[in-house]
């Protein structure tokens, strides 16, 4: 059995917010059709693969050269998403951000234009989750791990917690790896500090 069968076999099946489908459906289908790879990531991937989580937006990844954003953002309108912003392009290429907003639903989309190579490992190590005919493609368990860390806030320490309870099997020494790499980079060694105390007892591979 391949890890990813593997883990979609230990999922929750957890339904997501009936008003999120629609985001989800048409981001989905959008990306698809622009052949773009993407990965779920945020609140709602920890609402989707672990325990129901409230959250107000969708945040996903995305690889995608800046030079190709004008062309995406040309077809954007035909699956429901408008800019939140008057100059997209410009706000991208100082953020690496597109910002949008579902015209069905009015939620709010975060889509971040990828450039780290942990990134483009996210992105290529996604998993499939169904629902019904919906197929997303959502950052592993051990990947938000590595982003809540980072971002390594209240609710992000939270989801960390969240993530340990449900998921017994997991690489932590691959989430330990990219967290120290990050820790290092950014100078704040209480990343890898936080999560060391999260992962008090468990071993480098998994319980």
């Amino acid at each position: 059995m391949s890890a990813g069968a593997a883990l979609k076999n230990c999922m929750p099946q957890v339904e997501p917010p009936k008003d999120l489908l629609p985001v989800l459906s048409s981001l989905a289908e959008w990306f698809d059709d622009q052949n773009v790879p993407y990965a779920i990531i945020g609140g709602v991937a920890i609402g989707l693969i672990a325990q129901p989580r409230e959250t107000q937006d969708i945040d996903a990844v995305a690889w995608l050269d800046l030079v190709d954003l004008p062309i995406l953002l040309s077809s954007a309108a035909q699956f429901g998403f408008v800019s939140r912003l008057a100059d997209p392009q410009a706000f991208a290429e100082k953020s690496r951000m597109v910002l949008l907003t579902h015209t069905q639903t009015g939620l709010s989309v975060d889509v971040s234009c990828g450039v780290l190579p942990f990134e483009r490992e996210m992105i290529d190590r996604a998993i499939e989750f169904k629902i019904d005919q919906l197929v997303l493609k959502v950052a592993t368990p051990e990947d938000l791990l590595i982003t809540k860390a980072v971002a390594h806030r209240g609710k992000d320490l939270m989801d960390i917690e969240n993530l340990l309870a449900v998921y017994r099997d997991l690489d932590l020494s691959r989430v330990r790896n990219w967290v120290k790499q990050f820790a290092d980079i950014l100078e704040m060694p209480e990343l890898l500090a936080d999560l060391d105390q999260r992962l008090k007892g468990r071993n480098q591979t998994g319980d």
